[in-house]
């Protein structure tokens, strides 16, 4: 399986240069398979695969929002309009662009940010899943789904985001607001690049004590990994 990574935005500064590109992050969660290939493609330079060329597509997390007005967003949501035949699955502003591509809303949230681990609640379990009744996956977000898309289930939820993780009917298509492709080190390094100025001390510190707390990352790529054998050709 050719896995296209839509590459919506990079780690801030020095921390790409420390842990690498998130195309590099979602390759170590999801490459355990030899049969599958990965290609990163710049969306944000309106770099998108040409027909033929991928088997699915991953949607990357992006500082930018899905509402922004720039050039590469309206184009980004019309190709994932026009993808509904492959196997989508979408991380974070991947999860909100896709929700807008598809009918939902995305604002920014009144709460604040999510940092940090966030536990969610399964919903409505899917094929692809186990039957953890919950999962935790760090977070790093303001932004959030605050309108289904009329095509979708939600699978997760908590407390702080209604809608955690959605799934798509009528077309193969998942997505996950939090971040499994994130290793605590990474997370807990993106909120010291963001205390005090985002958030406060106060903040900062429980989002980074809360990742020292057993995730859920592997299960969630496995659940990734088994989303696309269910719907490889």
């Amino acid at each position: 399986m050719r896995i296209a990574i839509l590459e919506a935005g990079c780690p801030p500064g020095p921390l790409e240069t420390c842990f690498g590109r998130y195309p590099a992050m979602f390759e170590h969660l999801l490459g355990k398979s030899g049969e599958r290939s990965f290609k990163a493609y710049a969306v944000t330079e309106g770099d998108f695969p040409q027909a033929g060329e991928a088997d699915a597509l991953l949607v990357t997390g992006s500082p930018a929002g899905a509402y922004d007005p720039l050039p590469w967003i309206e184009p980004l949501k019309a190709f994932l309009r026009a993808s509904r035949g492959l196997p989508q699955v979408g991380i974070c502003f991947g999860h909100q662009i896709m929700a807008e591509a598809f009918g939902g809303r995305v604002e920014k949230f009144k709460g604040g940010w999510a940092v940090g681990l966030h536990r969610y609640h399964v919903v409505e379990r899917q094929p692809w899943m186990d039957d953890a009744a919950d999962f935790a996956i760090p977070a790093s977000h303001q932004d959030q789904v605050v309108i289904q898309p009329p095509d979708s289930h939600v699978v997760a939820r908590s407390d702080f985001t209604e809608f955690a993780a959605l799934a798509y009917q009528g077309f193969p298509a998942i997505s996950f607001q939090g971040h499994p492709e994130f290793e605590p080190s990474f997370a807990a390094a993106l909120i010291e690049a963001r205390r005090g100025v985002r958030f406060d001390e106060d903040f900062a510190d429980a989002g980074v004590r809360s990742l020292g707390e057993p995730n859920d990352n592997g299960r969630v790529g496995q659940w990734i990994d088994r989303f696309l054998e269910l719907n490889s050709n």
